[in-house]
């Protein structure tokens, strides 16, 4: 028995299951009431998320209004902390000059540049018509901004109708040592002699090619040769050169240093190949032969060889490689004053058929300070000894006179040429018998006499060119000294009285010659005297260096002030 009960004892035995509480707990936890921690730290988290979300948006929208600010030429910011950081970080102007166009061409790639926002031109106040095209406003940019043709479509965006890029040469070159740019900020001016440091007309020509190429791909029209095509015979609805509506720009070519401009034949070349290499991308084709930079070549607006020059430029152009050619204007210096000088530089306007002239660029004269009797800082006065072209406030009278008197001459058409005297019979003619009859021409009997009778003054006191059974066409070219009165002495036996009333000057052929005007234009009321005056275009150079982007724009509402106020 008792080993029974011990084997009982010992015998293994099911094991009886745990009891665990939480088996039998509801599945719903019961939450007890908050409290006040818990409270804190949700209204905490509640305060944190309001706060947030108001930083955010303060941040969005500081960010927006700040990229409308700062993109928006009119923003002070441009010419009151741009333009003085500029100079103070660059002391050399010319490479604060590289550095805003580098500046400026990043921008534009990401599309953050400075434009002109709004549209203010939309109202059609200060349209103009130009060579055929309706621009939205009568401003333009001189050359020398953008050399190489980097930064049309960025200087476009500032609010020009017209802009100007160059100069190019034909072939690379450096310009002149460095430094070659001054300043007077007192004076809002500036000095330079850069000498027309240029990438030559090939690189910048692809430059442009690839503008235009970037510009169909854009249309839908593709990348290649075609696309190109299209764009440039005018099929994209834009002009060839700006690709922008209403808006136009030009490209100044010029010559070589090392091509000497005794020989026109090498310096007519050097145009023409900047021409067949630029021309298809230019609505405005400008030739300067006025920069005071160049060696002897202020010496090429001489009647004779600008005639030359300008005639193988129109021939140059008519066989650009486009439906419509571009035109051609000529960039005239503010030194050659003279009576005569201007009326040479004219007579080759209507000789070779060019379109029009830009009256301006940077003087070798320097002009008094502004306010009159300032006296300038020290240093900046013995900047006034450097060599260069001078360009400033102070050229505006100089340029608004010019104007004027470019704009008289143009519009009273060639000189002046006489008829065929009238040679009475009961009056002896050296050369010419009494007889009822004449011996042969009568223009063979008066070769003698022909030269003197040139030189021989009309009862008006007429300078008479020549004389002439008929009159000579638009593209006879005439003297260049028919302004020097001390070279004309009336002819012997050939009185006054004895010719005929002057016939009167011929009707240039075409349209009217157009004016641009360059050379100390800073303010709207200023650009409104140019206009008045008799120029097409006001164009700015020197002001956009001084004033930063915004500069076109002020000017242009200032003239729409004026408008109104008037």
């Amino acid at each position: 028995m008792t080993k029974a009960v011990l084997m009982r004892a010992f015998r293994p035995r099911p094991s009886l299951p745990q009891f665990h509480p939480r088996l039998f707990a509801s599945p719903f936890r019961i939450r007890h009431a908050s409290t006040s921690s818990e409270t804190a730290t949700d209204a905490r988290s509640l305060g944190t998320r309001t706060k947030n979300l108001i930083y955010g948006t303060s941040i969005t929208l500081f960010l927006s209004f700040g990229y409308l600010y700062i993109t928006d030429t009119r923003s002070s910011i441009h010419q009151w902390l741009v333009v003085p950081a500029l100079r103070l970080v660059y002391p050399d102007g010319e490479d604060a000059h590289h550095a805003g166009t580098a500046v400026l061409k990043a921008l534009h790639s990401f599309g953050i540049h400075p434009r002109e926002r709004g549209n203010p031109d939309a109202a059609g106040d200060l349209e103009v018509e130009i060579f055929g095209h309706t621009l939205s406003n009568p401003i333009g940019t001189s050359a020398g901004i953008d050399k190489g043709a980097e930064v049309p479509n960025p200087l476009l965006a500032l609010g020009p109708a017209i802009i100007e890029v160059g100069g190019v040469t034909p072939l690379p070159q450096p310009g002149n040592p460095k430094p070659r740019v001054f300043r007077l900020p007192s004076q809002n001016a500036l000095i330079n002699r850069y000498g027309f440091n240029s990438e030559g007309a090939e690189i910048v020509a692809m430059r442009l090619r690839q503008r235009v190429r970037e510009f169909a791909y854009h249309m839908g029209l593709g990348i290649d040769e075609e696309a190109e095509r299209m764009v440039l015979d005018g099929e994209a609805g834009v002009p060839p050169g700006s690709l922008t509506a209403g808006r136009l720009m030009a490209v100044q070519i010029t010559k070589n240093k090392d091509t000497p401009e005794h020989d026109i034949e090498a310096v007519k070349r050097d145009y023409s190949f900047c021409v067949k290499h630029l021309g298809k991308y230019a609505d405005i084709i400008v030739v300067n032969v006025s920069s005071p930079n160049t060696p002897g070549l202020r010496a090429l607006q001489n009647i004779e060889p600008l005639t030359h020059i300008l005639t193988s430029v129109v021939q140059a152009v008519e066989q650009v490689n486009r439906k419509t050619k571009p035109v051609i204007m000529v960039k005239v210096s503010p030194d050659e004053d003279s009576g005569e000088q201007i009326s040479g530089v004219c007579e080759a306007v209507w000789d070779s058929g060019v379109d029009g002239v830009i009256v301006g660029n940077t003087t070798k004269k320097r002009p008094d300070s502004i306010p009159k009797g300032y006296l300038m800082p020290q240093k900046e006065a013995s900047l006034l000894l450097e060599q260069g072209g001078y360009s400033g406030p102070q050229m505006f009278e100089r340029t608004l006179a010019l104007v004027k008197r470019y704009r008289k001459t143009l519009d009273d058409g060639p000189k002046q040429v006489p008829a065929l005297p009238i040679l009475p019979s009961d009056k002896p003619v050296i050369g010419l018998s009494r007889g009822d009859s004449v011996e042969g021409p009568i223009l063979e009997k008066l070769e003698d006499v022909k030269l003197k009778a040139e030189e021989s003054l009309n009862p008006e006191g007429t300078e008479l060119a020549s004389v002439s059974t008929e009159l000579p066409s638009n593209s006879s070219p005439l003297s260049s000294n028919v302004d020097d009165l001390s070279e004309f002495r009336p002819a012997p036996l050939l009185s006054p009285s004895s010719l005929a009333d002057p016939a009167p000057a011929p009707t240039p052929l075409g349209p009217r010659k157009v004016v641009f005007a360059t050379g100390g234009i800073t303010n709207g009321r200023q650009a409104r005297e140019i206009l008045d005056a008799g120029a097409s275009v006001a164009m700015v150079y020197t002001a956009l260096i001084y004033g930063g982007v915004g500069t076109i724009s002020r000017i242009k509402e200032e003239m729409r002030n004026d408008a109104e106020k008037k």
